[in-house]
């Protein structure tokens, strides 16, 4: 079964721009373009725990320290550039950063003009709703208005289950949107929620998990075309932390479970 589940989501992602071997592009390029200034560039929110969030004042997550590891494979030091999600993609086109790790899925559309990584999980979505909401799966978003960030994925499956979306800034403020009645539901990160859900009074509030109509998306590294040969090194090293286990390992210490397949 597992065998099966590889090899269709490897043809998935090949049809998405993703890179399933890396480009011929020798290490000697990647190293005078980064090595000179000794750093890889993330580009991240930094406010959607448990992917990228502060604790104690400080950056952490898991893709906080898939970046470090990533970075150290490729004899670098990861520097974390937290940046709104409306902007985070446009800063990777104009050469902001040198890659952007941020619970992201390759779609098609997004797929003509950026690259890219083999997925490093498998994240699941969830519908947030007031607990006196009678909700009992995404389908009953048709026609109401449902909170979700601009250009996500979240959008498209509020919209693709016939919703009127919100634009929310983070999931935070989506929830606020439901709190407040001005929306009747938010859809997120299942992952997102369960984490806030341990750390914030969610009281009034309850979700349902959306599995059985919206299945796991991969989430994946996300690279500008014109940088090939940072994209190799980078899906190189990527290989390397997920064979060494270290991916499955952070995977468990921020998701309290295994979601890397």
């Amino acid at each position: 079964m597992k065998f099966w589940k590889k090899l269709s989501v490897s043809l998935a992602v090949a049809a998405l721009g993703i890179s399933a071997v890396a480009p011929s592009v020798s290490a000697a390029s990647v190293n005078s373009e980064l090595k000179n200034k000794g750093e890889l560039t993330i580009g991240l929110e930094g406010t959607y725990a448990p992917f990228s969030y502060r604790k104690d004042g400080k950056l952490t997550g898991f893709e906080v320290e898939l970046g470090k590891a990533v970075a150290k494979k490729m004899g670098l030091k990861a520097k974390f550039v937290p940046t709104k999600w409306d902007s985070l993609i446009a800063g990777l086109g104009s050469g902001k950063f040198d890659v952007v790790m941020n619970d992201i899925t390759p779609t098609p559309q997004r797929a003509k003009q950026y690259n890219y990584s083999e997925p490093y999980i498998q994240s699941h979505y969830v519908l947030i709703m007031k607990d006196n909401a009678n909700f009992t799966s995404i389908k009953d978003v048709k026609g109401k208005k449902v909170a979700a960030g601009t250009g996500t994925d979240n959008e498209k499956i509020a919209k693709k289950f016939g919703a009127k979306t919100v634009p929310a800034a983070d999931f935070a403020s989506g929830l606020d949107l439901v709190r407040q009645g001005r929306v009747q539901a938010e859809v997120n990160s299942k992952e997102a929620w369960s984490i806030y859900a341990k750390k914030h009074d969610t009281k009034g509030l309850k979700m349902i998990d959306i599995s059985d109509d919206q299945k796991p998306a991969p989430i994946s590294a996300m690279f500008n075309k014109k940088t090939p040969a940072i994209e190799s090194a980078y899906n190189k090293a990527l290989k390397e932390v997920q064979a060494d286990g270290t991916v499955k390992k952070l995977s468990e210490k921020y998701f309290g479970t295994d979601i890397t397949e």
